[in-house]
């Protein structure tokens, strides 16, 4: 599977930082806790039974696939704000 994210953060977490993450008990490198864990877990969860090559996309550089996700991401979000059932 090839996924395009335009977050650094998302595409570092899960190829770099995630490994030392689950060694460490969900500490980062400092010994501090790990900002949003249960979402870090629910992704590491998702692609355990997967063979996925993470590549970055510049967002809002005119990309049509980055550009119609953005717009189908924040649908959602604002369907999760008004309490629509969302799948």
């Amino acid at each position: 599977i090839v996924l395009h994210t335009d977050s650094q953060y998302v595409r570092q977490g899960i190829t770099e930082w995630m490994p030392g993450w689950v060694r460490k008990q969900w500490k980062t490198a400092s010994g501090a806790p790990v900002k949003n864990r249960e979402l870090w877990e629910r992704l590491n969860a998702a692609i355990a039974q997967h063979e996925i090559d993470w590549r970055w996309v510049k967002g809002h550089a005119g990309n049509p696939d980055n550009e119609r996700v953005d717009v189908l991401a924040r649908d959602e979000a604002i369907k999760v704000r008004d309490g629509v059932a969302v799948h």
